[in-house]
């Protein structure tokens, strides 16, 4: 059994549903980003996305492109996120998913990206825009490395979830909204129908992201699905961090990482019973 599944196990058993933050490293620095993970970690998170900054995340919406930007002008590239990855892994209890476009997978070299993958210890892999028909080599080197490559199911992909479930490892990543990610005001009416429909075709655990922005929307959508994922809600709060780091303000840089986890805390608190409201 795989991190992923054993966090999920772990989690139907308590009752409880898994809250996934999602930070792009390096955003405003590798250090704070690392210092973030860990305050996540304390507060609960029980797998962390982390986004390996990019030119063209053709996914993401204006606040984790600005994020990319910001870690990118920093100087962060694939090999400083790696290595930082290797430093946290013995002090992170979450299971840890690198979220990546193909582009840069496939200029590492997609065996050599999944063999370091495992060497450093993250537990599952997002390419969200590889497409089912080129994923072949990429789940071949997931598999031999016991890496998880992650789907992303959409409300457009009707003819095609039995084939990306199937495929599927570690969970299956249910997308709330058509379009990039970003903030959404409310939840898809449709969305419980959607998570049903993804669920008729596996037995891996669902969870939704793409517009999760509030504790009332986590709390909502904990009550079909099996996890809440959170992005831009996240990143945006990194964006003061970063306003302050520019500036030297050392004492406000802490007080923004500070509001960052207490909104991090408050949108994993619902899930905790989310479980026994199905």
């Amino acid at each position: 059994m795989s991190s992923i599944a054993e966090t999920f196990k772990r989690l139907q058993e308590r009752g409880e549903k898994a809250f996934i933050p999602f930070l792009t490293a390096g955003d405003p620095s590798i250090e704070i980003t690392e210092q973030l993970i860990l305050e996540l970690d304390r507060i609960g998170a029980d797998i962390i996305e982390i986004g390996i900054p990019y030119s063209d995340p053709l996914a993401d919406g204006p606040t984790i492109q600005e994020a990319a930007l910001r870690a990118l002008h920093a100087g962060v590239r694939m090999p400083d996120v790696l290595e930082m990855v290797r430093r946290l892994r013995p002090q992170v209890q979450a299971s840890l998913v690198l979220f990546t476009y193909a582009n840069p997978v496939f200029q590492w070299g997609v065996e050599r990206f999944f063999e370091t993958a495992r060497e450093i210890g993250a537990n599952g892999v997002i390419i969200p825009d590889l497409p089912l028909e080129e994923s072949e080599e990429a789940l071949a080197a997931a598999a031999k490395n016991g890496v998880d490559l992650v789907p992303l199911v959409a409300p457009t992909s009707q003819q095609r979830i039995s084939k990306l479930c199937a495929q599927g490892q570690g969970f299956i990543y249910c997308v709330a909204a058509l379009g990039v990610t970003g903030v959404r005001e409310t939840v898809n009416e449709d969305l419980p129908q959607i998570v049903a429909n993804v669920k008729q075709h596996t037995n891996l655990p669902v969870a939704v992201g793409f517009g999760v922005g509030s504790p009332e929307q986590a709390e909502i959508i904990g009550r079909y699905a099996d996890g809440v994922i959170v992005g831009s809600a996240l990143v945006k709060r990194v964006g003061p961090i970063a306003e302050a780091l520019a500036a030297g303000d050392s004492e406000l840089v802490e007080v923004k990482k500070r509001e960052l986890v207490d909104f991090a805390a408050s949108l994993k608190a619902p899930l905790r019973q989310s479980g026994a409201k199905v």
